[in-house]
């Protein structure tokens, strides 16, 4: 019986086999294209939204007048010129500079410190350790400076009713400005670790083990393998925990305005509480504004210089 032969046919209009692999290549290929597109969009939109715009809103105020309500008179750098004649804004910054220099080294040993026990195998307990230590990061920064004040209060403070207990002369953390910033450096110290104690404890990880050992070997003891091995090889997470410690120091508001209000008097006011009693307390908007652009230039040479820093370490 002969052989019979099917064929198909295909209609003019109708797509082959090629053409349907290729629609859906596309498809896929516009979908992987669009969708970071989205996220991308979303994310610079948010940027121009809460970054750019009032960054620039801030630039164009510190060239007015403007007190909150009213018309932007243009007065050009007048008030750049007043800022640069006021003792009290040299005071603010120049205490910001004294509480950024004692307190970053501070948090840095602390979080290290916190970091190296935690991944010793000789330390038992270091789940229960790491939430307990964690825990402080999470409350806010309001709260921790009531927390200190509670502690640190000079009639009502737990710490004074201690020493008195113990036969001592309470001290006056409220009234004495030294003291007080003293408060201030151990509570950031005490709210700032938890989250670079995680930075620390992931480099402290990736260090190879076979160079401790090999370093052991040769007889290295602990101080020598921690400074010639674990410290080299934690660099670059050293410099981001400075760098962002520095930052965030140069910038704190929150809890200092509720432990101490700057206080006594006006002693521990920093540079972003000067800002913001300008500001809001007195309605001088294109003064705090000019004193804003300062901090936020202070801020740059800052990161660039650690930035240049590290690359000549490099």
């Amino acid at each position: 019986m002969a052989n019979s032969t099917v064929t198909t046919a295909v209609a003019p209009g109708a797509p082959g086999a090629g053409a349907v692999r290729s629609s859906s290549q596309q498809k896929r290929r516009n979908r992987y294209v669009i969708a970071p597109l989205i996220l991308v969009s979303v994310n610079v939109v948010l940027f121009l939204v809460f970054f750019v715009w009032p960054g620039a809103l801030g630039l164009l105020y510190s060239f007015t007048d403007y007190r909150g309500v009213g018309k932007l008179n243009f007065i050009g750098l007048a008030n750049f010129q007043k800022l640069f004649a006021d003792s009290t804004f040299y005071a603010a910054l120049s205490r910001t500079f004294l509480y950024t220099v004692l307190s970053v080294p501070l948090v840095y040993v602390c979080s290290l410190g916190v970091a190296a026990l935690l991944v010793s195998k000789a330390v038992r307990g270091r789940t229960a350790a790491k939430i307990v230590i964690f825990l402080p990061w999470l409350i806010s920064p309001i709260v921790v400076g009531v927390i200190w004040k509670w502690l640190f209060g000079q009639d009502f403070g737990f710490v004074n009713f201690v020493i008195s207990s113990l036969g001592g002369n309470p001290l006056p953390w409220s009234s004495d400005g030294n003291l007080a910033l003293a408060v201030v450096i151990f509570a950031t110290a005490w709210g700032g670790t938890a989250f670079n104690m995680l930075l620390f404890i992931a480099a402290l990880k990736n260090i190879p083990e076979a160079l401790l050992e090999a370093a052991e070997l040769d007889g290295a003891n602990a101080w020598q393998r921690f400074r010639n091995v674990t410290l080299p090889g934690i660099a670059p997470t050293s410099f981001m925990v400075i760098l962002l410690s520095t930052i965030h120091a140069m910038k704190e508001f929150a809890m200092i305005q509720a432990l101490t209000n700057g206080g006594p008097g006006t002693e521990n006011t920093l540079i972003v509480q000067y800002i913001y009693k300008t500001g809001f307390e007195q309605s001088k908007v294109g003064y705090a504004s000019a004193a804003s652009m300062v901090l936020m230039v202070v801020l740059l040479a800052i990161a660039l210089i650690q930035l240049r820093f590290n690359r000549k370490k490099d």
